[in-house]
């Protein structure tokens, strides 16, 4: 079961990559992007947390705040982020509470399931206005930037 575009995203409080609790009230009044990814230190999760860092001026700039989620844990994450330099939060979803409450799906790879790389992006008042399936890291973060603004304009 996934959430549908146009009803409200559920709402979550996890543990970011310093053990504070991200919850989705605290960025009311901001664009959101949650992008899932399968695990930490592997190559397409590097690539996406390098984009999104290297253009979280621009997301910035466009009131749009962006925070990974895995199934990976608090230490794993912080790890993570210290290795890459990351400037996004990385919340641990160990419980596979909101990857299971917004319909994330799971693929095999070489005999182990793993979370499907997926996006949403919700709108400031906390409903699904775009969700991104089976997603490509290389330049998904440039489209996003585009596509939110065509939504905004929509808006």
């Amino acid at each position: 079961m996934s959430v549908e575009i146009g009803k409200p995203f559920p709402r979550f409080a996890l543990p970011n990559q310093d053990g504070k609790t991200v919850k989705l009230e605290d960025f009311a009044g901001k664009w959101l992007v949650l992008y899932v990814y399968p695990k930490d230190d592997t190559p397409g999760c590097t690539i996406q947390g390098k984009s999104f860092t290297a253009s979280k001026a621009d997301f910035d700039d466009a009131n749009i705040a962006v925070v990974g989620v895995s199934e990976d844990d608090v230490t794993s994450h912080k790890s993570f982020c210290d290795k890459f330099s990351f400037t996004i939060d990385l919340l641990a979803d160990t419980r596979h509470e909101l990857l299971k409450a917004a319909g994330v799906g799971q693929s095999e790879w070489k005999g182990t399931l793993y979370w499907d790389r997926t996006t949403f992006v919700i709108d400031p008042s906390g409903v699904l206005r775009r969700t991104y399936l089976k997603v490509k890291p290389d330049g998904h973060e440039q489209a996003l930037l585009k596509d939110i603004a065509e939504l905004k304009a929509q808006a």
